[in-house]
């Protein structure tokens, strides 16, 4: 976004440096669940969870019941943990007075901040950041897959010279394109749309989206879709070998895979009561 001066100022005089620019990043953060108001029983089981007051852990305020925000925050904070937001809920009102981020509950999209003037983005750069998904050594097949809350995974995107017509709903989105092969470390990260990479993901790597997820070489990587919880975002995948799957938080080990649709041409999708469901697209 390029913020300008005064529109009474001379207009030909040099223009300065934009004073702000805004950047798509999402962080690693965790969530904390809350199921009483109590501090001194929450304080009890901080001291038994953490083991020093230096962790810097970002975290997410997701409670049950009504509390005392700013007192909770403070405590957190005691512990070397950093509030940022709530999910929204009955702590709202509390949120804003506090000037902390409310979060949609899961199952919900964000509004989008979108490139200006473009439906679909390609980019030939290689991405520098990498991060980690959390792996558990334990998931269930297809069918039966135990829904496991991810850590929202680092995402990188420049968002510059906004308008304010660029600020639209989730109906309209922007997808990415990527031509090169993703290697080993590397991870790509998309809020906003479809993610779509024309070559292939290298086992050690990760592509995330908070949509859909199209690779179109071959995917030995960690493939995520709906990394905030987008329920109806789908895995589109032209030869299927990853380390990890996941859709909308819920998420399958390479290891627990279904056999039939190893190195096939395959769709990943999550149905409520199912966990993910596995389609070798050229059966379909």
């Amino acid at each position: 976004m390029t913020v300008l001066g005064n529109d009474n100022q001379d207009s030909s005089a040099v223009p300065a440096s934009p004073a702000l620019a805004f950047y798509g990043k999402m962080l690693t953060f965790s969530r904390l669940q809350f199921s009483t108001d109590n501090l001194g029983v929450i304080e009890a089981q901080l001291a038994e969870t953490l083991s020093n007051k230096s962790s810097n852990i970002p975290v997410l305020i997701d409670s049950e019941v009504e509390q005392d925000l700013s007192a909770l925050v403070e405590l957190l904070w005691s512990w070397g943990l950093q509030p940022i937001g709530v999910v929204t809920g009955m702590l709202d009102a509390q949120a804003r007075a506090q000037r902390l981020a409310i979060f949609p509950a899961d199952g919900k999209r964000i509004e989008r901040i979108l490139a200006n003037k473009k439906t679909v983005t390609q980019i030939s750069k290689a991405p520098e950041n990498t991060s980690e998904l959390p792996e558990d050594k334990s998931a269930d097949l297809a069918g039966s897959s135990d829904t496991a809350s991810i850590d929202k995974s680092a995402a990188e995107s420049t968002i510059a010279e906004l308008t304010a017509e660029t600020l639209l709903s989730a109906e309209h989105i922007t997808s990415l394109i990527y031509d090169q092969m993703l290697r080993s470390g590397q991870s790509l990260n998309h809020v906003g749309g479809d993610l779509i990479l024309t070559d292939s993901v290298n086992s050690g790597a990760e592509a995330i989206t908070d949509n859909n997820l199209h690779v179109y070489g071959r995917a030995q990587g960690r493939l995520v879709a709906g990394a905030t919880g987008d329920k109806d975002a789908r895995i589109f995948c032209q030869v299927f070998n990853p380390s990890l799957v996941s859709v909308a938080g819920t998420y399958c080990l390479r290891d627990n895979l279904p056999k039939h649709v190893i190195d096939k041409s395959v769709q990943v999708r999550f149905i409520e009561g199912e966990g993910l469901v596995f389609t070798v697209m050229d059966d379909a």
